[in-house]
């Protein structure tokens, strides 16, 4: 059962009511940029806003249409569009919107919302300034007067043919709203939000002025019901936006969550906020509604004005539904390119300059993840830029941590130094007889390879017996337990002994269960490294002539 919480009810309602009206114009304008119209915009705000708020598990987060999800419904929209047998079908579009909500109800019923967060900080820097990067070319043209180009690459060599052919009115209104979006002054942005000043400016201008394109007729009133379409042809080409669009709501959602952690003190539930997301984009496909996520400069906005609760949410979007029922008659004299320097404010926004700016500071490798992200984003599409961020990320990782655990390989040499009294004349008495490798940390498939490499090039001296100490290895993979294995092997071939020691049960039972100690007599693990060496003291007080020295191939 929803409980809400009363208690902060003035702040709510002002901070609803704010957020409502800084909402109405970007609702609007990333209706005409997903290629659904502006009251999808407005109905996406309206469901998906409302419906979050009452099932997520961020309490002040408003949700609504946002530049990842608009880039995603446009490029489906184009694609729908150029499809012979589709028709341009936009009921397809809406069933996308509402199998992504299923998608993320489901991630959220699976408790994968703390495994999203996970995606590294270039991979979702380069993919949220990619994002921005494709709302500001595709709104250009609509800053010139022109038409949109569906895709971000026709929008780039339309570019040329826009600039030929200027509307200069529409240009002057564009660079008048950007400018006033941009330079709204703080004091007046507490009754009059500077994206809802530069709607309103805007408009009345070019209805004085004339000679720029308008939106033109907006349906109003209560939104349609749009049944789920399928059919064989379509169902790829929806089930990929779907996922795509289930993916980068969800990471939207979850790091406008953060936000609002830090603003406010508390820590949401990531696993809830999907179901409500999800319930949110279900309901708002089935309605008409552009897809949405947690939106922060909304959020912010309301927590800024005493929001708190999940309360201030739900009243944003009663708000927008109170303009939807009668606004078509009013929005539809506002100029395109209104729109499009909203629009292009947004795009600026989302770029993460402050790490742009200090990124040279940092690994170069993290830049260039950044760049090749962006890059990809802009030119491939989303799915391929983040899955290809992860892998090379996860590459990079793997790589380092392979690098610092064989750095913390300890040798015989640098052990003495911190062995105790008995253990520093065991291994003086042994000299060049023995070696011991102190291994540090977990063991992966990322070291596997160095670590066999290495210990066969410290076995071609003379030594006649390995100690092997695990006593600071919480577990290891299987790639670990092989070369291991063959460490063992090669031990064995060449009438070494193998003294293993301070295994835990983890690391005891991957070896085992593996059969990776096969070449390990049973009787010598032991539980310490001075146990260990006192056993090989003792196995090699003998003759140790005539033995085969060389390592096995």
């Amino acid at each position: 059962m929803i409980k809400l919480d009363t208690s902060h009810l003035r702040g709510d309602i002002y901070g609803g009511l704010t957020a409502g009206v800084v909402a109405l114009p970007l609702a609007l304008a990333m209706g005409v940029a997903s290629g659904l119209g502006p009251i999808a915009g407005l109905y996406g705000a309206i469901f998906v806003g409302f419906f979050a708020a009452l099932f997520g598990g961020t309490e002040p987060q408003i949700s609504g249409p946002t530049g990842p999800m608009t880039v995603v419904c446009a490029g489906l929209a184009a694609s729908i569009a150029s499809h012979p047998d589709l028709m341009g079908n936009t009921g397809l579009i809406f069933t996308a919107i509402m199998m992504a909500g299923l998608f993320q109800v489901a991630l959220g019923l699976f408790k994968l919302g703390e495994y999203i967060r996970l995606v590294p900080y270039p991979v979702i820097s380069g993919f949220m300034s990619g994002i921005g990067g494709i709302i500001i070319i595709l709104q250009i043209s609509p800053m010139l007067g022109h038409s949109a180009p569906a895709g971000t690459v026709d929008a780039l060599f339309y570019t040329p043919t826009a600039i030929l052919d200027i509307n200069f009115v529409a240009l002057f209104i564009g660079i008048l709203t950007l400018g006033i979006a941009f330079k709204w002054p703080s004091k007046l942005a507490k009754f009059v939000p500077g994206p809802l000043a530069a709607l309103i400016i805007g408009t009345i201008l070019s209805l004085f002025i004339g000679g720029a394109p308008i939106l033109g007729d907006i349906p109003s009133g209560l939104p349609q019901i749009h049944l789920p379409e399928f059919s064989a042809i379509s169902f790829l080409i929806i089930a990929e936006a779907a996922f795509v669009l289930a993916l980068l709501g969800s990471i939207d959602s979850l790091l406008t969550s953060l936000v609002a952690d830090n603003m406010t003190g508390t820590r949401h539930d990531s696993n809830k906020e999907l179901i409500g997301q999800g319930i949110g984009n279900t309901i708002a496909g089935l309605f008409g509604g552009a897809p949405g996520a947690g939106a922060t400069m909304r959020t912010v906005v309301n927590i800024r004005t005493g929001g708190r609760t999940r309360i201030s949410g739900m009243i944003h979007a009663l708000l927008l539904l109170g303009v939807a029922l009668g606004l078509g008659a009013y929005a539809s004299f506002i100029p395109n390119a209104v729109l499009a320097g909203i629009l292009i404010k947004v795009g600026l926004d989302i770029i993460d300059w402050n790490y742009i700016k200090n990124a040279h500071r940092g690994p170069r490798w993290d830049l260039a993840l950044m760049l090749i992200v962006v890059g990809l984003t802009i030119f491939v599409d989303l799915i391929t830029a983040v899955a290809v961020g992860v892998v090379l990320a996860s590459i990079a990782f793997v790589k380092q941590v392979a690098h610092d655990q064989m750095e913390r390989l300890r040798q015989t040499h640098l052990i003495r130094h911190n062995a105790t009294t008995r253990e520093k004349e065991i291994i003086d008495l042994l000299g060049d007889k023995i070696n011991i490798f102190d291994f540090s940390g977990p063991m992966s498939f990322g070291a596997a390879a160095d670590l066999g490499h290495h210990a066969r090039s410290q076995l071609e001296g003379g030594a006649l017996a390995i100690i092997l100490d695990f006593s600071r290895v919480p577990f290891l993979d299987v790639s670990a337990a092989l070369a291991i294995e063959t460490v063992a092997s090669n031990a064995a071939k060449t009438k070494r002994k193998v003294y293993p020691c301070g295994m835990n049960e983890s690391v005891e039972s991957t070896l085992s269960v593996l059969e990776a100690d096969k070449h390990i007599d049973p009787s010598n693990h032991y539980a310490t490294r001075e146990e260990a060496l006192e056993a090989a003291l003792e196995d090699l007080s003998g003759d140790i002539k005539g033995l085969d020295l060389q390592p096995a191939t």
